[in-house]
């Protein structure tokens, strides 16, 4: 469990390298509902018209768009890997039907070495999927810039 949290604190100091402040261009652990009410956008698409309540680790919001973003890091493989490389699959289906909303995932990890297949076909349908180098390199003020 203390990986999962290892990886959002991760990922959280290269938004901040990236000079985005903590609640005010970017928020931890936003629901769907509270991305809706906060900046007046209907993801009931995501939500299944409302069923059900998606978390989301990071929400930056800029001027004309908001990132919706998933972080995964995984060590070893297994069957969660498969249902989340589906899972995601679907959002950036439903996402890319909501102007001005974007998904990003930021995955990495030993564990995708077993399940490469499903991360490819992930991969091909995701335009925002990136690893722990592409943090390194600056990747998130590439996204939003």
């Amino acid at each position: 469990m203390r990986g999962i949290f290892i990886e959002e604190d991760l990922v959280e100091s290269f938004i901040q390298g990236s000079e985005l402040k903590r609640d005010r261009d970017y928020f931890t652990e936003m629901t769907i509902n509270e991305i809706e009410n906060s900046w007046n956008v209907d993801l009931s698409a995501i939500s299944n018209t409302g069923k059900t309540e998606k978390r989301f680790d990071f929400v930056i919001k800029t001027d004309n768009q908001i990132y919706v973003i998933e972080t995964n890091f995984y060590a070893s493989n297994g069957s969660k890997l498969n249902e989340t490389a589906r899972s995601y699959k679907t959002i950036t289906k439903e996402v890319e039907t909501i102007e001005g909303v974007t998904f990003v995932w930021f995955t990495d990890g030993k564990g995708w070495e077993s399940a490469r297949n499903n991360l490819e076909e992930t991969f091909d349908i995701l335009e925002h999927i990136y690893s722990i180098n592409d943090l390194e390199n600056g990747i998130i003020v590439k996204i939003i810039k």
